[in-house]
């Protein structure tokens, strides 16, 4: 029996779902510039006060500057349009109001010179600031992670809202140890943050050194070597990950610790003047262009496309291709091999972004029109990546993000989703890799298997590392989580497995009202019922089309695809939820995620009616 029954063909034509299909294929391939998927990521109030603080105080510290006074005025006219009715900021236009935010965005009006001027919307944000808990609240929100929680009581010091004696004191001087033994010193941060540690640890120095002569003593000799990693590791654009929070938190805390001269402050004020929005805002990160392009290529050969054919479509391989890391990483030490999440300077190889490069390059491949040269190409470019892939995977069994065994903190830890992806990359390339490196791909799959085994939840879920939904009382996103986790099943033949059944079993008994899932509570009073999200419903209705005929999959199925279908009809499917994470906690949305998702969902579900 198809999933797709008779029930649903009733209410759903194949020209409906074949129309809201080209609808939602054509404002995807709307959205490629010379072969790529930018995309558009999210403005950030949280970005846009780190970066108010942070040229604030470099303006103070070089008077000459003057055209540093018209950014921040246009980025505190953002953050006064911005604040939400509850007189707090989100981190993005679309997020609730959290401590984190709030504590940064009053920090930036007070270090920008406007207390007076916005006198009622500080008082508003402090109020609350402390119905939330303030220092309580930030420390519960990120735990034993310093990360986030230290930069952001450091801005907070700076700007004279708090105590030196209320920052942790950082470790700067591991930051001198060689790369490789990172993981063994127990870093308070995560790996991706090490200009963090060494930054903000130089300026609570600077302001409060250790009462312990010796430590003192060694402190203040890891000051000039410590900066010299800050310089090796700064890219080419300025911007440490490409990230505006983690290179303004670098900038304002060496201003802060009287190192307003130093390079790494040039380039990093460089970079934030190059990535201010015309609104006076910045997003969090400069662009997914990479992780983009490679969803945006695999969803379209998901519906049937060629990927060859289309246009630019030399170009479009060429520069995916370009994409992959060919040389030692600075910032992480990683072997060549992997691919980033964009071709900017300060992308870092990473564990999702590798298996979804190389997914989108096995579609290519099995397209009519690739050639034989192309496909060697592809085969060289996949036998690295899967080389780097296998090099990364965990004791565990599992895939972390960036780096090889900090299992201490949650965003260096594995995770189902990235597992999944890199299980499905090995699946799409097993048979023509090297026969020894097939061998390799093969015990680390049993491997990465039994591992998703251990993690799925007694309910039948499993959680993602790097998204979340804000309405979720743990803030977590088991719909992406479970249906990430299910494509895998799917590639690898897995679908009738007991651990797949209870995933499949997860996901249709999780479905909203409206016959979507995810998203939030609606915002009119009035009709206060949940609003499904188009990202998770498209992943959800993606990942039952693999489900075996049982009738509870194939009811939540025709609902999520009706509502999927409806979504693309009236112009939802271009409405985006904030569902990602990024450094620790702090969310964002993306323009092509809810058309990348939609496509996928749709393509693959004609083609299951056709078959």
């Amino acid at each position: 029996m198809n999933p797709l029954s008779v029930t649903s063909q009733s209410q759903l034509s194949t020209d409906r779902l074949q129309s809201a299909y080209q609808t939602a294929r054509g404002d995807l391939l709307a959205e490629r510039q010379a072969g790529v998927w930018t995309g558009e990521l999210a403005t950030s109030a949280l970005s846009t006060a780190t970066a108010i603080s942070a040229l604030s105080l470099v303006r103070s510290a070089r008077p000459h500057e003057s055209k540093l006074s018209d950014l921040v005025d246009a980025g505190v006219d953002y953050l006064a349009a911005h604040a939400n009715e509850d007189g707090g900021w989100g981190d993005t236009d679309l997020s609730y109001s959290n401590v984190a935010t709030t504590m940064l965005a009053v920090a930036a009006l007070h270090l920008s010179g406007n207390a007076d001027r916005h006198r009622e919307l500080i008082a508003a944000g402090d109020a609350y600031v402390d119905r939330a808990g303030r220092l309580d609240a930030l420390r519960a929100r990120y735990g034993k992670d310093k990360t986030f929680a230290v930069p952001i009581l450091t801005n907070c010091a700076l700007a004279e809202l708090a105590l030196w004696s209320d920052v942790s004191s950082l470790p700067f001087e591991l930051a001198c140890f060689p790369q490789s033994f990172y993981r063994f010193l127990r870093l308070p941060v995560v790996s991706y943050a090490i200009p963090a540690l060494v930054a903000v640890g130089q300026v609570k120095f600077a302001h409060q050194k250790p009462w312990f002569p010796p430590l003192r003593w060694i402190r203040a000799a890891a000051v000039a070597p410590s900066l010299r990693v800050l310089e090796r590791i700064q890219p080419a654009s300025g911007g440490y990950l490409e990230a505006v929070p983690l290179t303004s938190f670098v900038v304002m805390s060496l201003v802060g610790a009287g190192q307003v001269d130093n390079e790494v402050v040039s380039a990093g004020v460089r970079f934030l003047r190059e990535s201010v929005r015309a609104d006076g805002s910045w997003p969090i990160d400069t662009n997914l262009a990479t992780w983009n392009t490679s969803l945006s290529l695999s969803a379209l050969a998901g519906g049937g496309d060629d990927l060859a054919s289309l246009p630019d479509a030399e170009l479009t391989m060429e520069w995916l291709l370009d994409c992959q890391n060919t040389e030692r990483h600075p910032f992480t030490g990683a072997d060549p091999g992997g691919w980033g999440w964009t071709n900017l300077s300060g992308a870092v190889p990473d564990a999702d972004d590798t298996p979804a490069a190389l997914l989108a390059l096995a579609s290519w491949r099995d397209g009519a029109s690739c050639g034989e040269a192309g496909k060697q190409r592809m085969r060289d470019a996949a036998a690295c990546g899967a080389d780097w892939l296998l090099k990364l995977q965990n004791r565990d069994g599992g895939w972390p993000t960036f780096c090889r065994g900090w299992g201490k903190l949650p965003f260096d830890r594995s995770g189902a989703d990235l597992t999944a992806h890199a299980l499905r990359a090995f699946h799409a390339w097993q048979s023509e890799m090297p026969p020894a490196l097939a061998r390799r791909a093969g015990r680390a799959a049993a491997r990465g298997w039994r591992y998703l085994e251990r993690r799925q939840a007694a309910d039948g879920s499993w959680q993602p590392l790097w998204f979340g939904n804000q309405d979720h009382p743990k803030e977590e996103n088991p719909i992406y989580g479970t249906a990430k986790t299910l494509m895998a099943y799917r590639d690898c033949g897995k679908t009738n497995t007991l651990a797949a059944q209870r995933g499949f079993n997860w996901l249709a008994t999780n479905q909203n009202a409206d016959g979507g899932w995810g998203g939030g509570v609606s915002a009119d009073p009035e009709r206060r019922q949940v609003v499904s999200s188009t990202e998770e419903t498209a992943l959800a209705v993606e990942a039952l089309l693999a489900s075996p005929a049982d009738t509870d999959f194939t009811v939540a199925l025709e609902r999520g695809l009706l509502h999927l279908v409806e979504l693309a009809e009236s112009g939802g499917h271009r409405v985006r939820s904030p569902i990602g994470f990024y450094f620790a906690k702090l969310w964002y949305h993306e323009r092509l995620y809810p058309l990348i998702y939609s496509v996928s969902a749709l393509g693959r579900a004609i083609r299951r009616r056709v078959d």
